[in-house]
């Protein structure tokens, strides 16, 4: 990750964490009590439960499309969408800010949450994310810097002042309690620009539309850019399910995501 210093942020970081198995045993004994054959030439378990699901639809096993590209190409041009919500995948997200979160969360179907609370996390050391803009202009980017140090040297004071007022009226409170009442009062006056982490479930189809609707030219450049990480990462964990996505460098000097196959 690029910094310019140890508390500012130029770049989100996504981690791949979890991914989907295919249960071998149970899928032969499914093919076995129903007299069918059925090969597949992907390793990626998300790409052959997809193509069994949709196979399963219409009892298709052994039939028609050889390939799992192939079979999985015909949904995308068919918009056949449903049956790519039964691939999932677990991303960590890093190195974002709750501006883009607040976007982020905005995308509901298909899609579950788990983000860092302020609340219990104490943020007088926070990290900050530069907007891409500031990044570009060394001026603005040092008037932004000096607003949010100002920032953070009130919250810690807060937070300080609020903690003691708290013990002070409420003697008989857990100090965990009165950290976490404090800091939930404290938080009102940290910017958008406040790192944040985010632990997201989505499963293909919710993942496309994030990424075409997120990867535009048009969508805010933080969330843009991350929408271009989370690109170069699903197109690797399975290039039949986003084969038709691509990154493309725009006129703007920034990148953005392409999509072929539109609202499947």
């Amino acid at each position: 990750m690029e910094h310019l210093a140890d508390s500012y942020i130029c770049k989100a970081r996504v981690y791949l964490l979890g991914r989907q198995t295919v249960v071998k045993e149970e899928l032969a004994r499914f093919l076995s009590d129903e007299g069918l054959v059925f090969t597949t030439d992907t390793p990626v378990a998300a790409e052959i439960l997809n193509e069994v699901a949709g196979r399963t639809c219409y009892m298709s096993f052994g039939k028609g499309r050889r390939s799992n590209q192939e079979y999985l190409e015909n949904l995308l041009a068919s918009k056949h969408g449903s049956v790519l919500e039964h691939a999932v995948w677990n991303l960590l997200i890093t190195g974002v800010s709750r501006s883009l979160t607040h976007e982020l969360v905005r995308h509901r179907a298909g899609f579950g949450y788990s983000q860092l609370s302020q609340r219990y996390v104490d943020e007088s050391s926070a990290r900050y994310v530069i907007p891409p803009l500031y990044q570009e202009n060394d001026g603005l980017r040092e008037k932004w810097r000096e607003t949010i140090e100002t920032i953070r040297k009130s919250y810690t004071e807060l937070a300080e002042a609020t903690a003691l007022y708290v013990q002070q009226k409420h003697p008989e409170m857990a100090p965990r309690d009165r950290r976490k009442w404090a800091r939930q009062a404290a938080r009102s006056i940290l910017p958008n620009a406040c790192e944040t982490k985010i632990f997201v479930t989505g499963n293909a189809r919710a993942w496309r539309h994030f990424l075409e609707q997120r990867g535009s030219p048009h969508a805010e450049s933080e969330i843009r850019l991350l929408a271009v990480e989370v690109c170069r990462v699903l197109k690797q964990e399975s290039p039949n399910l986003f084969h038709d996505i691509e990154i493309t460098d725009e006129p703007d000097g920034m990148p953005a995501v392409r999509v072929i196959h539109s609202k499947v």
